[in-house]
């Protein structure tokens, strides 16, 4: 079954890594009257090298590490997906929270969603948008 659900979408090739949606998010999670990077649920990583920029977006937490990796092309580059995986995992320190080590998943800045992230991005590398999706058809008995 088919379904129409609002996503943060992400165009690689737009990303400039500047960095302000990591720093929006951030501001959107502010705690104890202080600003963390390391609060924010999206992360841009950046490859020097070749000068891609890969915003990734936190998503559900797993304690056991991926046991199924598969590979991914973007710009031309194939990555093992545990680089640009949303989870939050043993494997992976990049989204817990700083001190407690609880994981961060992105929220979509709350209720209603309105995510910092999107409105920040001044190269439209991300859009808050519908789009279908296929979801798994619950009977309830």
């Amino acid at each position: 079954m088919k379904q129409k659900v609002r996503k943060i979408l992400i165009d690689f090739d737009k990303c400039t890594g500047c960095r302000h949606c990591e720093t929006a998010c951030a501001l959107a999670h502010i705690t104890e009257d202080s600003v963390n990077p390391r609060f924010s649920r999206i992360k841009v990583f950046v490859d020097l090298e070749k000068g891609n920029n890969y915003p990734v977006i936190s998503g559900p937490y797993t304690d056991a590490k991926c046991t199924s990796r598969g590979y991914v092309t973007i710009k031309g580059e194939t990555f093992d997906t545990c680089t640009i995986c949303r989870a939050a995992c043993p494997e992976k320190p990049f989204f817990f929270e700083p001190g407690t080590e609880v994981p961060l998943k992105c929220d979509l800045c709350c209720e209603p969603p309105d995510p910092n992230c999107v409105k920040w991005c001044t190269s439209d590398a991300l859009k808050f948008e519908e789009v279908e999706e296929e979801v798994d058809d619950v009977v309830n008995e």
